[in-house]
């Protein structure tokens, strides 16, 4: 009989605590968790509570997670070797801070990062990795130089975020491969042996690295091909590219590195040439070339060409390959430019989006004088680091939003802004901003769940719908 009664109460105890955890879990269900950013606060979190409407409302957000484009492949920005001289004023422990601020997922969580091969115009000093004239065989070919800048940079990204990927793409070939033999301007030299060359200067840069520990996974050809300016650069045709890429570079990591990518990349603009005619049109509408071709890098200018590379090559993935990079101001208008630039990226089908620099000493000057906006400032006078207002509109983004999440349809009331994601776990990303000079109320509906939130003038929202 006390044993039989002694049976019962265990069985009610555990009746109850199974109720409690049911209704605990449809709590836990029952809510998102918001984030918002603004010129008076970075970061604000609060927790609203979803309510169920067994009938379709007037929600002036609404996301249909059924619905899906492209696959979100990665987030991050370049390094720099300006970068990482500005870092070294700082002790070790607040230099470990700024790289767990951009790599951990508590920050901005970069996994997929740009570095240049050679001197960019964010380089101490202009270089190659092979400055021999005439080194066909590339047997002087080194990293050596990247070791005490470069190297380290990404090192220290690693440690933070062990997956890190990392593409790269060059400013200039070596001076001497070049017409004008100049890291300057110029046009490469459609030289048989100087193309043969300099395909083998590509295999060399990613093997040298990947035996450093440091998982290249692409290459884009060329930095900019229609920008001549005073700093590293080289002038390329589309047809040369194509002949490039398609007699030497394509064949040669087909055997070599058959699991590097080749991007065409990174194509920018101006006003005396129609980009998509000039590369996109007659490489990837060749297929001998176009299949050693995972996608095209836009920047700048060069993204009038997006619209139509998406609607006449859909197979073909797009990257941003370097954010507008601004005049050195670092304030809020720059941080919505930016947010603003991803937007548009993202609506027309980007797979990934790249800052540009990440961090820069107080002064922000490149190699030829231009002052450019970073992400993270580094005060060398009094040894401390500032976060600019670009950090929080682009880790809205990115601390949420996943590799291999897809974008999902998000229907938006004129006026209001707004992208929804999928993450690999179900999770469900909606990203908003109120650009406007007053309050908004929005209803936002998933589903049959619908939840009223209150958007702030000159706000940037991230809803983490779990």
């Amino acid at each position: 009989m006390i044993k039989s009664i002694s049976s019962k109460s265990m069985n009610i105890k555990k009746t109850v605590a199974l109720t409690v955890y049911l209704m605990l879990c449809n709590y836990l269900i029952a809510q998102v968790n918001i984030f918002s950013s603004n010129k008076e606060y970075q970061w604000k979190t609060e927790t609203l509570e979803w309510s169920n409407t067994k009938k379709q409302i007037e929600a002036d957000i609404i996301v249909n997670e059924e619905n899906t484009y492209q696959t979100i492949d990665g987030w991050g920005g370049c390094f720099n070797e300006r970068g990482w001289k500005a870092l070294q004023y700082l002790t070790g422990e607040k230099q470990k801070e700024i790289m767990t601020k951009l790599f951990s997922d508590n920050g901005c969580a970069f996994s997929y990062c740009r570095m240049p091969i050679g001197a960019s115009d964010y380089a101490l000093d202009y270089y190659s990795l092979n400055d021999t004239h005439g080194d066909y065989k590339m047997n002087h070919f080194s990293i050596d130089r990247d070791r005490k800048y470069l190297f380290p940079y990404i090192k220290a990204a690693i440690q933070i975020n062990p997956e890190l990927k990392v593409w790269g793409s060059p400013w200039t070939p070596p001076a001497w491969m070049k017409e004008n033999n100049s890291y300057n301007k110029g046009l490469i030299k459609m030289d048989p042996q100087i193309l043969e060359a300099y395909a083998l200067y590509f295999q060399k840069y990613v093997e040298a690295y990947r035996n450093e520990g440091v998982n290249i996974v692409a290459v884009h050809p060329q930095n900019e091909p229609l920008h001549l300016p005073a700093f590293p650069s080289c002038g390329w045709s589309g047809q040369n590219l194509k002949t490039f890429i398609k007699d030497y570079l394509g064949p040669r990591f087909k055997k070599h590195v058959p699991n590097c990518e080749i991007w065409l990349g990174t194509i920018n603009g101006n006003k005396e040439t129609d980009e998509f005619s000039e590369y996109i049109q007659p490489i990837f509408g060749d297929p001998e070339v176009a299949k050693y071709i995972t996608g095209a890098g836009f920047q700048w200018d060069g993204d009038s060409a997006v619209e139509r590379t998406n609607k006449e090559f859909p197979n073909k993935k797009i990257m941003q390959t370097e954010t507008k990079c601004g005049w050195g101001t670092n304030d809020w208008k720059y941080a919505f430019e930016t947010y603003n630039q991803m937007v548009w990226y993202l609506e027309r089908n980007a797979s990934y989006y790249l800052q540009w620099n990440m961090v820069l000493n107080e002064t922000g000057m490149s190699s030829w004088g231009w002052k450019q906006n970073t992400m993270i400032t580094v005060d060398t006078f009094n040894k401390t680091y500032q976060i600019n207002p670009q950090y929080w509109a682009v880790r809205h983004f990115t601390q949420f939003v996943k590799p291999q999440a897809k974008r999902v349809s998000c229907k938006t009331k004129d006026g209001i802004q707004s992208l929804a994601f999928k993450n690999p776990n179900g999770n469900i990303v909606l990203i908003l901003s109120n650009q406007s000079n007053k309050e908004q109320n929005v209803t936002i509906q998933v589903k049959k769940k619908c939840v009223n939130l209150k958007l702030l003038s000159g706000t940037i929202y991230s809803a983490l719908i779990k």
